[in-house]
């Protein structure tokens, strides 16, 4: 029988799409000055927001790609939006792991109370 509640299966369905999400900046930043390259983009927040209301918590993230105008060269990517974007995923994984650690802390202190 799994230990796992809807609130961990959300947490670690959360640190996989940031993951997720910071290997694909990566990738579009690294693209940058390719010519023809398409950045990608990671959703994942309105899949877990279902799930969790469905009592599960458990999603996959999806890639797609942007829909960000083009410049001449035929890419689409955005450096300013690639480290804004970059900014604000990190500072999701560091609250998700943060939650996390609380909610395992939380688990382990139910273990030695019982």
């Amino acid at each position: 029988m799994p230990l796992e509640s809807v609130t961990q299966a959300a947490l670690q369905s959360a640190l996989d799409g940031l993951s997720l999400r910071q290997k694909t900046i990566a990738n579009n930043i690294a693209n940058v000055n390719t010519p023809g390259y398409q950045a990608k983009r990671v959703a994942f927040e309105e899949a877990l927001g279902r799930s969790v209301a469905q009592g599960s918590g458990a999603v996959d993230a999806t890639t797609a790609r942007s829909l960000e105008p083009t410049r001449t060269d035929g890419s689409n990517v955005n450096l300013d939006t690639e480290t804004l974007s970059n900014v604000d995923t990190v500072l999701r994984y560091q609250f998700a792991t943060q939650a996390m650690n609380s909610e395992l802390t939380a688990v382990r202190a139910a273990f030695r109370t019982t």
